[in-house]
């Protein structure tokens, strides 16, 4: 199948690796021929809820490329980002980012400072929210707080959430 876009750029903390992260990084890769990854650095994750468990740089950056590898994928590169935008208003070769319907605004972000800078909007591809067990989707703040698995399946109150191994 013909990938639809040369380049393409996706965007996340990817903290414990769960299916709402999968479904987003399977599509940049089916509809983009080489794929950048913004991997939000140490720094920047600080106000985001339950920080002191986000898993460090090093960690989320080792499981997407096991993540990677496992899958088959290659034709990627993931860059530390240290803000929202990262390196997407810069990179002129671009064509495509791939969001989650709860991110659709940063694209717009994105696209804003691209048209500052001269550059072309980039095409926006959006993929549903991966929903969990006990509410509307599954997220790594849900995972952090021990509430649902990397799976999206409710944790019982006796065990801990899964810590993400599995790709």
């Amino acid at each position: 199948m013909e990938k639809k876009y040369r380049k393409v750029v996706v965007g996340g903390t990817f903290d414990r690796l769960h299916l709402g992260h999968k479904a987003l990084l399977r599509k940049a890769f089916e509809v983009g021929r080489y794929v950048y990854i913004g991997l939000t650095s140490d720094e920047m994750i600080k106000e985001k809820p339950h920080a002191e468990k986000i898993l460090p740089y090093g960690v989320r950056l080792r499981d997407l490329v096991k993540f990677f590898e496992v899958n088959g994928y290659s034709g990627y590169r993931i860059i530390k980002i240290n803000s929202a935008i990262g390196f997407a208003d810069r990179l002129k070769s671009l064509d495509a980012i791939v969001v989650s319907e709860e991110t659709y605004k940063g694209a717009l972000i994105v696209n804003r400072a691209r048209e500052e800078r001269g550059l072309k909007p980039l095409e926006i591809v959006t993929i549903g929210i991966v929903r969990s067990g006990i509410g509307p989707k599954i997220s790594s703040s849900l995972i952090r707080a021990g509430l649902i698995d990397p799976f999206g399946r409710p944790v019982s109150s006796g065990s801990k959430a899964h810590k993400g191994k599995d790709v």
